[in-house]
């Protein structure tokens, strides 16, 4: 199978705020007011765990048609930890990213306890964002200088 290209284009509206194309849609991405910004969308590290639990919801229900099971619903609660040292640049300590992501799925379906066992396993392993966020992923970043007319 050939690879996949994803890509967005981002633009900053304010210091906190950040609008975001993603093929055609429009993603807001701002700060809480305590954190800088006009808090109108979620911040980027709420983003990875949306991210994260789209992609188990969409990993889960494929996982389970493979199994032969039917999942009717799957309510994903994901909640992440991370120091804001880093970030505000007052220690470098800790890393900046989450220290932990904890994630409980509650699926309404008709599987056992053994097959949700097989399950869950092959939904995480397969889960292409939570193999991001559990393996290092080479990452360049670069600048690219803009000359602006007066």
């Amino acid at each position: 199978m050939s690879d996949l290209t994803f890509k967005i284009n981002a633009s900053s509206q304010s210091p906190a705020k950040t609008s975001v194309k993603a093929r055609n849609f429009e993603i807001i991405v701002d700060e809480p007011e305590g954190l800088g910004g006009t808090d109108l969308a979620p911040n980027p590290v709420e983003y990875v765990l949306a991210a994260f639990a789209g992609c188990l919801n969409v990993m889960g229900h494929l996982v389970a048609k493979e199994m032969g099971f039917e999942l009717r619903h799957l309510e994903i609660d994901i909640k992440g930890e991370l120091n804001p040292a880093k970030l505000f640049g007052k220690s470098d300590e800790q890393r900046a990213g989450y220290k932990y992501i904890s994630i409980t799925l509650k699926p309404d379906c008709n599987a056992d306890h053994e097959t949700l066992e097989k399950w869950i396993h092959a939904v995480e392993e397969r889960c292409p964002v939570s193999d991001n966020l559990q393996n290092r992923t080479p990452v360049k970043v670069e600048v690219a200088r803009q000359e602006f007319a007066n």
